[in-house]
């Protein structure tokens, strides 16, 4: 290896070049951690290691998603993929769609001796899911981050504030004059619904408006989903409902459609994530946007930091969301209190 690359990788790990030298020789006298640290800086630098070396950990990291339908996820591939690629590393997209599962896929990738992965929107953020893959990560001290809300692992997380999320819609609600204000969420056990919900009676709490069981429903992430638990809740009378997701959102606007209303005159309808094209339905949706560029960003540079050997936080990564006003919600006006 020449001299100057030397310098940058015992730059890189903080160790003189004659270290780095015994390590990409196979000489002893280093610690383990010293040489898994060296051959990890060779990666982050673009370098090749060594013939004798190579086979051990691939400049490999896998993204895991749910799947792509919802836009949010592509959205996130997208600057996880660019922002590793910039790194040196090669992105392994897998989707758990067609029957294989994030358990499967962890397989796969260890199989081949990925650097870190990044999960996302998955098993680590529902309560009742099986996370046996997660702890066999956590045994083989595979560098991971988990992008939002997780069950309690060991690794770095970056969320969305859920909370703050849900002040700004609920605000934004309450500002127009509603006082029937509703809720539609994914799963019971999805822990970002979960902070959702504790918010969202948090801001009816302050605002002096009446919610209960009634105003809240759970379903899967999808229209339909949304369609289905927006039925039930339009016909209780509800002037205003928040949804968990931008798909979710759409759901509730073909149900309000179907039962003859209209957004935003009978039902206004504010989003989350802000995915693409949700200025192109009718009404323009608002929502609440996920800062996915920081977020993403943020994901692989605590990843590339722990491939490097470098300690990170294990504090969970807040970032703040952002209310996007367009045509969903507008001024409350008076309806019929129920149409059941």
């Amino acid at each position: 290896m020449a001299q100057r690359r030397l310098s940058e990788v015992a730059q890189k790990v903080g160790v003189s070049e004659a270290t780095v030298s015994r390590v990409l020789n196979g000489k002893p006298g280093v610690s383990e951690a010293t040489r898994q640290a060296v051959l990890t800086a060779l990666d982050v630098l673009g370098y090749e290691r060594p013939t004798q070396l190579r086979g051990e950990r691939a400049r490999l990291v896998g993204l895991v998603l749910p799947e792509l339908q919802n836009p949010i996820f592509p959205a996130l591939a997208d600057v996880v993929g660019s922002a590793l690629a910039q790194q040196g590393f090669t992105p392994v997209l897998c989707t758990c769609t067609g029957g294989v599962s994030e358990p499967d896929y962890v397989e796969l990738l260890l199989a081949q001796q990925v650097s870190g992965v990044v999960f996302a929107g998955g098993s680590h953020a529902e309560a009742d899911a099986s996370h046996e893959h997660h702890y066999q990560l956590a045994r083989r001290k595979l560098p991971v981050v988990l992008v939002n809300a997780s069950i309690d692992l060991d690794y770095p997380v970056v969320s969305c504030d859920d909370a703050v999320a849900i002040e700004q819609a609920f605000g934004h609600l309450v500002a127009l004059g509603h006082e029937r204000i509703g809720l539609v969420l994914g799963p019971r056990d999805h822990l970002p619904s979960q902070r959702k919900l504790v918010a969202f009676r948090q801001c009816a709490e302050r605002a002096g408006i009446t919610v209960d069981d009634s105003n809240v429903g759970h379903t899967m992430f999808s229209v339909e989903g949304g369609q289905a638990v927006g039925t039930r809740l339009v016909q209780t009378g509800i002037t205003g409902l928040i949804c968990g997701s931008d798909p979710l959102a759409l759901g509730v606007i073909r149900a309000v459609r179907r039962l003859g209303l209209n957004t935003p005159d009978d039902v206004s309808v504010i989003g989350y994530d802000d995915s693409a094209f949700m200025t192109c339905t009718d009404p323009p949706l608002t929502t609440v946007r996920q800062p996915i560029e920081a977020m993403g960003r943020a994901a692989v540079d605590l990843l590339v930091n722990q491939i490097a050997g470098i300690e990170v936080s294990m504090e969970e990564l807040l970032f703040e969301p952002e209310l996007v006003v367009r045509a969903s919600a507008a001024p409350a006006r008076t309806r019929r209190p129920s149409m059941a």
